[in-house]
């Protein structure tokens, strides 16, 4: 009889419903959209003495302080009620 083989030689059944192969597809149909990344390379690595995060201007400070408070505030609730647990309770 012989040794079969383990790996079956058939192509296995398409998994997603494409028809084209990315060979066939027209370099504009791609890509509609316009390429930012060399502006957001000029903004990003301008030396201006801010860190990365805050670059960007006002939407980024916004974040970054309210990030912050509520990273200060989180701290500030936690220790609260660790101490609230700490104390007996009063029968």
């Amino acid at each position: 009889q012989g040794l079969k083989p383990i790996v079956s030689t058939e192509s296995p059944a398409q998994i997603f419903g494409t028809t084209k192969l990315a060979s066939d597809l027209p370099a504009t149909d791609s890509f509609l959209g316009k390429n930012k990344v060399p502006d957001l390379q000029k903004v990003f690595q301008k030396p201006d003495g801010l860190p990365v995060h805050l670059k960007r201007g006002v939407p980024d400070k916004l974040l970054y302080r309210t990030t912050m408070a509520l990273t200060i505030g989180g701290t500030i609730y936690c220790l609260v009620a660790l101490y609230m647990a700490s104390q007996p309770r009063n029968q």
